[in-house]
C-alpha cells in the first residue's frame, strides 16, 4: 500500500497506497517504469501479492508508502494474505502518521481491500478508498519500485532458510535502510527521512 500524507505541498489533499509482496500474480517482478504521480491528491497503487521465498515456504510482506515522500510508513509479515495481513499495515500507518484532513487510501481490487473489516478501519479515519482500474498495471509503479528495489537491494542476495530470518531482515531493511538512507531520484536524491525533514524545514522557515 502507499500513502500520501500531510506533507502535501499544496496541503489540498493526501494519499497513501497498499501492497503486499512479491506476487506470482501480477506479472511484474520488477514493476512498470512509469513513474507514480506526485501531483496533489493522487495516490499510486501497489501489487497485493508479492511474497518472499523462504525454506518453510512463503512469507508475505504488505506495505503503506507516503507517496509524496516514498517513505514505507506501514508494514506487516504473515504466512498468509487474509485480511489481517494489510490491515496491520494499515493500522500501523494510521498510528504513525495519525492524519487529518482528506485523505486517499488507494489499493487495487483485492478482496482484502475490499472488505468490510478493512473499509470500515479506512471510514472509522475519515480516510477515502480508491481502487485502481481493472487490468491496468501502471497504477502500481511506486509500490512495485519499492519491491524491486528490496528483491535487488536484500532478497535475491541469499536464501532465506527461515521465514522468521528475512522477517528480521526485511525490518532492518526497511527500517534501518531504506527509509531512513537509501536516495532516490525522485527525490533529488534524498532520502525519504531527509525529504521529509528538509520538507518540514522550508514549511517552518
Amino acid at each position: 500500500m502507499e500513502y500520501r500524507e500531510s506533507v502535501d505541498r499544496t496541503g489540498d489533499m493526501n494519499s497513501w497506497r497498499a501492497g503486499c509482496s512479491e506476487s506470482c500474480t501480477s506479472g511484474s517482478e520488477g514493476g512498470p517504469g512509469k513513474r507514480a504521480s506526485r501531483k496533489a491528491g493522487t495516490a499510486s497503487r501497489s501489487d497485493p501479492y508479492t511474497y518472499v521465498r523462504t525454506w518453510e515456504g512463503w512469507l508475505y510482506l504488505s506495505t503503506i508508502i507516503d507517496c509524496f515522500s516514498r517513505r514505507v510508513i506501514g508494514w506487516a509479515m504473515a504466512d498468509h494474505l487474509r485480511t489481517e495481513l494489510p490491515l496491520t499495515a494499515l493500522r500501523m500507518a494510521l498510528a504513525r502518521r495519525n492524519p487529518s484532513g482528506t485523505l486517499i487510501h488507494h489499493t487495487d481490487r483485492g478482496c482484502q481491500y475490499t472488505s468490510e473489516a478493512y473499509t470500515n478501519v479506512l471510514a472509522s479515519h475519515g480516510v477515502r478508498s480508491s481502487l485502481s482500474r481493472p487490468g491496468n498495471c501502471w497504477d502500481n509503479a511506486v509500490a512495485e519500485s519499492f519491491f524491486s528495489t528490496l528483491k535487488l537491494d536484500l532478497l535475491y542476495r541469499r536464501s532465506w532458510p527461515t521465514r522468521a530470518a528475512a522477517r528480521s531482515a526485511i525490518f532492518e531493511y526497511i527500517e534501518g535502510f531504506y527509509n531512513r538512507e537509501r536516495r532516490h531520484t525522485t527525490l533529488g536524491n534524498l532520502s525519504p527521512a531527509d525529504y521529509e525533514s528538509q520538507h518540514a524545514a522550508v514549511c517552518s522557515a
